[in-house]
């Protein structure tokens, strides 16, 4: 169960990046340079292990694979608290935002150890 949720999570969240690239792209940080081919890469990965996830046979590797893109997304979260740090509402939607990375990690970690 735990498995098909992870993969239904990636596979929406995948997709909308590829739909609505314009919601995540304020999100890259400057440094990494033009944001869309990053926002585009993350929609792929997402998609990729969500398929991984969702056939028994890959479900451990589409685990560590979801691992990779929760760990990969983290200077994303970074970055909405640079850009929010002086809008308070935001900032504290930015801020909830981080605490559901730690279930997802540790959802995809069990997956990955085959728990």
């Amino acid at each position: 169960m735990r498995a098909q949720v992870l993969a239904a999570g990636m596979a929406g969240s995948g997709a909308l990046h590829l739909v609505r690239p314009r919601t995540y792209e304020w999100m890259i940080p400057p440094e990494l340079g033009p944001a869309r081919p990053w926002v585009t890469g993350s929609g792929v990965a997402e998609l990729a292990t969500a398929a991984l996830l969702a056939v028994p046979r890959t479900r451990r590797l589409g685990g560590w694979a979801a691992v990779g893109v929760l760990v990969g997304v983290l200077p994303a979260h970074a970055q909405t608290l640079r850009v929010f740090r002086r809008r308070p509402g935001k900032l504290a939607v930015a801020v909830a935002r981080i605490p559901f990375q730690l279930p997802m990690l540790t959802a995809a970690l069990r997956v990955a150890r085959g728990r």
